[in-house]
């Protein structure tokens, strides 16, 4: 695969059926009514007081401009899936929802928002329209995967590292970087990485791998490069680059990384916030993620989905219409920290202005392969697939672990796949 260097940040959510998806099932008690009532839009929802009450924000906001109530009803993540079903069960779902992905369960009592798709500049790729051309779900904003380091230890190391306008350095150039930085510091491990098949997929992405996808014959399978480039994982699961207590054991790689005494995590955008509040012990920065040869982050969403039958549906239609505004929806990004799933949005953060700006970077100038996983879920869960497993991610802990060998890893990830898929 060529390395593109400086695609439109369109381009590299491109969508594509083809590349593997894997929502991950959620589960927990509860449930309860969420609906609208007496002309109050609930909104349900997960995570607003933890990224600054942006909807929260908003909702007060638009009832002093228009008088109309929006109630934000925000529940644990793990509940959040229970909690819609449930209410699409009970015939109860409420006026609007923003969740990680489209359930089938619910996915036929979604209104169409085309109108509001088409009236801003929503990412195109991200307006995912279904078999009769209707855009039932918006992209609420966006994650990605990146690079962050201990930039004391760096520093006392006398190390570099690149900017957001530099040449990337390879795989092999940042584990250099690692050891040297360990050997001069003492830090106790090189580099911490989430446990997560969104981090792992970037991971691929980056030695040029297409991730999981479907042949011609059906089936899916993980091509050359992504078991090249999982072999190379595993020999960085050595712990001495990277403990392999954190995708073997469980550890908290945040926590680990928190404590000073590893250079680097490979994580995502939503540490930014935390590690802003909560790192007092050292200075920490972003840096450009390896390529080797490909330049790739990986991309998710949550989508904001609008439900018929609330009695509040033109009401809800109205203030999405309202919250998708240029100048709204960027006020929306300052203040819950996010990265803005519609183009041309000037966001003006109030802090870490830098970590964002970096995260920008890569998506700018990542292959088109990062947007895929946001997409093909929300085009398979329109067609009533989804997989209540993670192959990739649950096979490579066996390949970490010495559970079983690299070809054994690939063809269980591609058989478990094409099984979870009914291919």
């Amino acid at each position: 695969m060529n390395l593109r260097r400086s695609p439109r940040r369109r381009d590299v959510l491109a969508a594509g059926a083809a590349t593997l998806a894997l929502p991950t099932a959620l589960s927990a008690c509860g449930g309860g009514s969420a609906s609208g009532s007496g002309g109050e839009i609930q909104f349900l929802l997960s995570g607003d007081a933890n990224q600054g009450g942006g909807y929260q924000a908003m909702a007060d906001r638009y009832a002093e401009e228009t008088g109309v109530s929006v109630r934000i009803v925000d529940v644990p993540y793990e509940d959040l899936v229970t909690r819609l079903r449930s209410a699409a069960q009970a015939d109860d779902l409420p006026a609007l929802a923003r969740a990680s992905a489209v359930d089938p369960l619910w996915k036929d009592a979604l209104l169409d928002l085309s109108d509001i798709a088409t009236s801003y500049d929503v990412l195109p790729s991200l307006v995912v329209r279904n078999e009769d051309d209707e855009v039932r779900a918006l992209p609420s904003d966006l994650t990605a995967v990146g690079l962050f380091l201990n930039e004391s230890l760096f520093d006392q190391a006398g190390v570099t590292y690149p900017g957001a306008g530099d040449q990337p350095w390879t795989w092999d150039e940042f584990v250099a970087a690692l050891r040297q930085v360990k050997a001069a510091t003492g830090a106790r491990y090189g580099m911490v990485m989430d446990a997560s098949s969104h981090r792992l997929r970037s991971f691929l992405y980056q030695f040029g791998s297409q991730g999981v996808q479907q042949q011609p014959d059906g089936s899916w399978a993980l091509d050359e490069a992504g078991a090249d480039a999982l072999e190379y994982f595993k020999s960085l699961n050595d712990d001495d680059v990277m403990p392999k207590s954190v995708w073997v054991s469980g550890d908290d790689p945040s926590a680990l990384f928190k404590s000073g005494q590893v250079a680097a995590y490979y994580s995502g955008v939503w540490q930014v916030t935390d590690f802003a509040a909560n790192i007092t012990d050292f200075e920490w920065t972003t840096a450009l993620m390896p390529a080797q040869p490909t330049r790739a982050t990986n991309i998710g969403t949550n989508w904001i989905v609008a439900f018929d039958g609330s009695g509040v549906e033109q009401e809800a239609l109205d203030f999405l219409d309202w919250l998708y505004t240029p100048e709204n929806y960027a006020e929306l990004s300052r203040i819950s920290g996010f990265l803005p799933a519609e183009e041309g949005v000037d966001v003006e953060y109030t802090s870490n202005e830098e970590a964002f700006a970096m995260f920008n970077a890569e998506i700018a100038a990542s292959d088109p392969i990062a947007g895929d996983q946001a997409t093909s879920a929300l085009e398979m869960s329109y067609r009533d697939i989804i997989i209540d497993s993670d192959p990739l991610k649950e096979e490579t802990l066996k390949y970490v672990a010495g559970e079983q060998d690299l070809q054994t890893t690939v063809t269980n990830i591609g058989e478990l796949t094409t099984a979870g898929y009914g291919a």
